[in-house]
């Protein structure tokens, strides 16, 4: 049996998509079965999220499913990929243009090798010292800062900041990073003047924007800074997208390296959600003098595309700064900070800091606990979170027909309160508002347990209970929530992005609100493509925040139940948090790490 028509075998087992052997196909001819194998894992497993193929992934594993064993069994197992691989004229070692490059033991998609190549290099050799006035640094810092703690994180943040052109910002839950860099501004603004000081806000998602920019807008009124100084101070943020300028129905941006951004400095947030060509994009687009700060949350799950970028970099952030770096930020801020004697990944490592301590969750709180265990994967301290009586915090089993039903009926009990504020015709921002209280969130797309089962039979049952009623033969009715999942510029909807049905004399529009903190309507009709919203993932949750979120985990182990996700979703509760889950899915998950393959800490490291 040739290779194609076992490849083809695979799509229909699902073990490869027709994309996958479709590309395959192209880049390598029947005459080199190793090179066609090797294309279609790589394109898989692209589409699952990495950036790379191991030439180890190539040899036959107990894990490897059956009918990838028969691919395998048409070569010798001492097959030397490397050599096959660079005989092919669709693989390089990234000197020619070809679709396949070879780096090492690591295979990428010639797009993907470009983009991890020059986001190394601008992390890495792009990102060089600034020079400073260390007393006024002092005095500023000192005037923004508290130094009531031993090593006050947050200062040490700003400075790192301060310093350097490039600087990645990373904490959990509470950890205060939209305060940091709202004084961390405040301190540029003072100390840069008018001069240099266009800043630029900016997130993945318009509701991660939208909470940036409410954040910063609340910090704004406590900042130590004058009329003219806080005219400088941004009060919007963007979506990435509008911030680069997308192009309806195009991947063509505005902004590019030909016509870079005008700022000099740009915030982004929830920077754990963006991809590696988003960031390669992004890169692309900056002048080269503008300082750029990431914030986010290094633990939270990776981006839906290929790469996690920021987890990628912050693997260097547990190393510590530098000895010399150390004795620096020790000078700014007045505080005892350790070095480490070590020069690997340096530069890479005196950029970033990683926020220590919460603020939001004391030692009463259950979520914070919570989430400090499962991120830990410390299976025994989350029974032990489970048992401690803490209010803020339930689980609750979902294996039976019953239980199902119970859960539906907790749905119910938590989305009352938005659809009252919809029965009594409250304005769009109050409805909007309301909606944010509460929210499912699933680990799977289908399924009972999945976003697609849920959003149906919640439906069903508010219409059996008279909570919503539909239009004639219209999936539409008022008080629908739905999401965006397509970008349109030209709209200014972005994938994320949440809107309530609501009829408010001109007949039924969705109402969206801005980063900017207004509302806008469109018509049903008008909208990119969405889907209802009473459940979304958890990957789609992210940059959004909820006073009580309910994770439903599925009953039967998935590869995408990870800790990652189960920590993801517990940091978008608030206040308080219900998680519907079988003991031993939920076992099984926190010890399972989500694994993305790629080369940027081997490339760090070589640096």
């Amino acid at each position: 049996m040739t290779m194609q028509k076992l490849l083809l075998e695979a799509v229909e087992q699902r073990v490869l998509r027709r994309l996958d052997v479709q590309f395959a196909m192209m880049v390598a001819g029947n005459d080199e079965p190793a090179v066609m194998l090797a294309a279609a894992m790589l394109s898989r497993d692209a589409g699952e999220g990495h950036v790379c193929l191991p030439l180890s992934q190539l040899r036959v594993e107990a894990k490897t499913p059956a009918l990838l064993q028969a691919c395998f069994a048409l070569h010798d197992d001492n097959l030397d990929w490397s050599q096959t691989l660079l005989r092919s004229p669709a693989v390089s070692v990234g000197d020619l243009p070809t679709p396949l490059v070879l780096i090492g033991d690591r295979l990428y998609l010639n797009r993907l090798w470009r983009y991890e190549r020059a986001v190394a290099g601008f992390f890495n050799e792009a990102n060089q010292p600034l020079v400073h006035d260390r007393g006024d640094m002092q005095r500023t810092l000192n005037a923004l800062f508290s130094s009531d703690e031993a090593v006050n994180w947050q200062k040490v943040a700003a400075a790192v900041a301060l310093t350097r052109r490039i600087s990645v910002i990373s904490g959990g839950p509470g950890t205060g990073k939209t305060t940091t860099v709202a004084r961390l501004l405040a301190a540029l603004i003072q100390m840069t003047g008018e001069g240099r000081c266009r800043i630029r806000l900016a997130a993945p998602t318009g509701k991660a924007a939208a909470r940036l920019t409410q954040s910063l807008g609340g910090a704004l009124q406590k900042l130590p800074l004058n009329d003219s100084q806080r005219k400088l101070f941004p009060t919007e943020a963007s979506t990435l997208h509008r911030l680069l300028g997308a192009q309806p129905g195009s991947q063509r941006l505005r902004y590019h390296a030909g016509n870079p951004l005008h700022l000099d400095v740009l915030v982004v947030d929830e920077a754990s959600m963006i991809d590696l060509t988003m960031m390669s994009r992004l890169i692309d687009a900056l002048p080269s003098h503008a300082r750029v700060v990431f914030l986010g949350d290094r633990d939270q799950l990776a981006s839906v595309e290929a790469g996690a970028v920021l987890g990628d970099i912050c693997t260097w952030a547990s190393a510590g700064f530098t000895a010399q770096r150390a004795q620096e930020l020790s000078e700014l801020t007045g505080c005892h900070i350790e070095g480490n004697v070590s020069p690997v990944a340096g530069a890479l490592r005196d950029s970033l800091c990683l926020l220590q301590k919460s603020y939001r969750f004391g030692s009463d709180s259950g979520i914070g606990k919570l989430a400090a265990a499962v991120n830990r994967g410390d299976r025994q301290a989350m029974r032990a979170v489970f048992d401690g009586g803490f209010d803020d915090i339930e689980k609750k089993q979902l294996q039976s027909g019953e239980e199902y039903l119970a859960m539906l009926e907790d749905a119910l009990l938590g989305y009352r309160y938005f659809l009252d504020t919809v029965h009594q015709q409250a304005p769009a921002e109050e409805v909007l508002a309301a909606f944010g209280r509460y929210q499912l969130l699933c680990a799977l797309r289908d399924g009972p347990f999945g976003v697609a089962g849920l959003n149906e039979r919640l439906e069903q049952v508010l219409v059996q209970k008279r909570r919503i009623s539909h239009q004639p033969y219209s999936r539409w009715f008022e008080g629908r929530p739905v999401m965006i999942s397509r970008n349109d510029s030209a709209l200014g909807l972005f994938n994320g992005d949440i809107g309530i049905a609501l009829d408010r004399g001109q007949g039924l529009r969705v109402w969206f609100q801005m980063p900017d903190g207004s509302v806008k309507s469109v018509q049903p009709s008008r909208l990119p493509e969405h889907e209802t919203a009473w459940a979304m993932t958890v990957h789609k949750s992210q940059g959004s925040e909820f006073d009580h979120a309910a994770l439903i985990l599925p009953v039967q182990m998935s590869p995408v139940v990870t800790r990652e996700l189960v920590y993801t979703a517990i940091t978008r509760a608030r206040q308080r948090l219900s998680l519907y889950a079988d003991e031993g899915v939920l076992a099984q998950a926190v010890t399972t790490r989500t694994e993305r393959r790629s080369g940027l800490s081997a490339i760090f490291e070589a640096m």
